[in-house]
């Protein structure tokens, strides 16, 4: 073997050493697109060492606007190897300071699907465009109002590997629109959730049949609206509250999930 040849095998030794070494570091970026005429910011996370294209995730957030709650997620993800998209529905700087104003924020989307649909589909494109990320392989999930949206999103029609909702609105004005979705649907469910009620889950459960679509329904027998939210106290009683048991249940049904959306 010539001199010239070892220094090279020597050279590609350290730098695949040097990159097993590394430390990795999770890096987020604000970013500013477009939804129509609609300034929105979102927020990209990935980590320093996942150079090559790869699988990527869509969060799309809770009645109160993009928040730490979501970034945090994010952060999840990243360590299981994904790019992460928060999304941003409400636009630049709208953030809910209480309950009364994310009611009727999220009122707002819910009862024009078709804005929702934009400003969710606005940030499926925009996370297409992010460095790292391979379009082919991308899926989204939302919490609460976030799960509704990406049951819209796949309503709609997105191009896209499969959705997850988190203790989402299931319910939709146009089951008929069933029909457009591409991707694999898994809702995951507290049993006892009142805001989702028994009515709701069965009209879901109806449309997914008609459309043909592929879909899971994971119901949490003692868990509520909000079930994965920590900062949701843990009074059943109000109808919204954190179900520690049901919050890991749901994540490791999601990452199974992925790996068969992925894989």
């Amino acid at each position: 073997m010539s001199v010239p040849m070892k220094k090279s095998i020597l050279l590609v030794a350290a730098f695949v050493l040097g990159l097993a070494n590394a430390k990795a570091e999770i890096q987020s970026q604000t970013i500013e697109y477009q939804a129509g005429d609609t300034a929105c910011e979102g927020v990209f996370v990935t980590d320093t060492l996942y150079m090559n294209r790869g699988p990527a995730v869509l969060i799309a957030h809770q009645w109160k606007g993009l928040t730490d709650y979501e970034k945090k997620r994010a952060e999840m993800l990243v360590k299981l190897g994904y790019r992460v998209f928060c999304a941003d529905v409400y636009g630049k700087g709208v953030r809910a300071a209480n309950a009364q104003e994310a009611g009727a924020l999220a009122g707002k989307y819910k009862n024009d699907r078709p804005l929702l649909r934009e400003r969710i589909n606005a940030a499926l494109e925009t996370l297409k465009k992010q460095p790292g990320v391979n379009p082919n392989k991308i899926a989204a999930i939302g919490y609460c109002f976030g799960g509704t949206t990406v049951l819209e999103l796949a309503r709609s029609g997105a191009d896209i590997k499969g959705i997850v909702s988190f203790h989402g609105g299931l319910g939709t004005p146009t089951p008929e629109d069933a029909k457009n979705i591409k991707c694999k649907v898994l809702a995951l469910h507290g049993a006892d959730d009142p805001f989702a009620p028994a009515e709701e889950v069965a009209a879901f459960e109806k449309e997914m049949r008609d459309a043909n679509v592929d879909w899971q329904l994971v119901k949490y027998g003692g868990a509520v609206h909000a079930f994965t939210d920590w900062n949701a106290g843990n009074d059943n009683s109000k109808g919204a509250a954190y179900n520690e048991k049901a919050d890991k249940r749901s994540w490791e049904a999601m990452k199974v999930f992925f790996d068969e959306l992925f894989n």
